[in-house]
């Protein structure tokens, strides 16, 4: 059976949405059709009894645009990240939990930090409460802890938790044995370079194997002056994502509507076939990308 197909067969997925995917790049106000759009998607999944995970970036920026952020003098740049995803993450929620309410589906928020993977108890009460809430029937809508986890915010724009929250989806994928990530991002896919610099660059449809080259590849950045993570962000999340044992794909979320005709098995993003490794250690990797 082709690799597209079966997607359609997938039970567990965790779709992976970016800030600039969710805002208008204009003026950085929430892009509602979008995001109406996506709970859509998401609550039609659901109903085919599907287990579904959101994780959904856009706290800080929401948080800037209701305080009317523009002039950070005087300011402690870090704190203001902090404050500002404090104030975005009530409203983004807010956001959410009205729309899936109007497809007859509960939410869940869950925050979370590098600690919570690298701590054993930690992880293990994160896993239960996945499992928990997938049991239940609700959607986890899940961010990265801005507010309390310093250690993970950059002060130069770039919001990174472990990376940022293209691996932390994939962390989430691994701790929930999802056999599906999904990265809605502001590019087609992999490239064999950044299509926006190089116009005789090449589209990858399908990644059998992350070999070295492949890594390399991932170097260039989406160009997103909202969003946190390049392409060398996605092809971490695509060696956790593989090695735990789930397909992953990288596709534009320029149309919404991508999840369902991906998930019917059209052939849209970049696809990276699973390969399961028994050795993996998810704790272990993620320790080492921050030495």
């Amino acid at each position: 059976m082709n690799i597209r197909e079966t997607l359609k067969d997938k039970k567990r997925i965790v779709i992976k949405i970016g800030s600039s995917s969710l805002t208008h790049k204009e003026t950085g106000g929430l892009d509602y059709v979008k995001m109406e759009v996506l709970v859509r998607e998401i609550s039609n999944l659901r109903n085919q009894g599907k287990d579904v995970i959101l994780v959904s970036s856009g706290a800080i920026a929401v948080g800037k645009r209701a305080i009317r952020l523009t002039d950070t003098t005087g300011h402690r740049p870090l704190a203001v990240k902090q404050a500002c995803a404090a104030i975005g993450q009530a409203k983004l929620m807010m956001v959410y939990q009205k729309l899936f309410a109007e497809y007859n589906q509960t939410m869940a928020q869950i925050l979370l930090t590098k600690n919570t993977i690298l701590d054993n108890l930690n992880r293990y009460n994160a896993h239960n409460t996945f499992s928990e809430l997938l049991k239940l029937g609700v959607i986890p809508v899940v961010n990265e802890n801005d507010t309390i986890a310093t250690y993970e915010i950059q002060v130069d724009d770039n919001d990174v938790l472990v990376g940022d929250n293209d691996t932390l989806s994939a962390i989430i994928a691994a701790l929930v044995d999802a056999d599906l990530l999904l990265l809605l991002s502001d590019i087609d896919g992999l490239y064999t370079d950044d299509p926006r610099k190089n116009p005789d660059a090449v589209f990858i449809e399908e990644v059998e194997e992350l070999t070295e080259e492949y890594i390399r590849m991932g170097k260039a950045s989406t160009g997103s002056n909202v969003g946190t993570g390049g392409m060398n962000t996605k092809i971490t999340a695509a060696q956790i994502a593989i090695n735990s044992g789930a397909d992953m794909v990288i596709a534009n979320s320029r149309d919404i509507s991508i999840i369902h005709r991906i998930m019917d098995g059209k052939n849209f993003g970049t696809i990276f076939r699973a390969k399961k490794n028994e050795d993996f250690d998810l704790q272990d990797f993620v320790e080492r990308l921050h030495q």
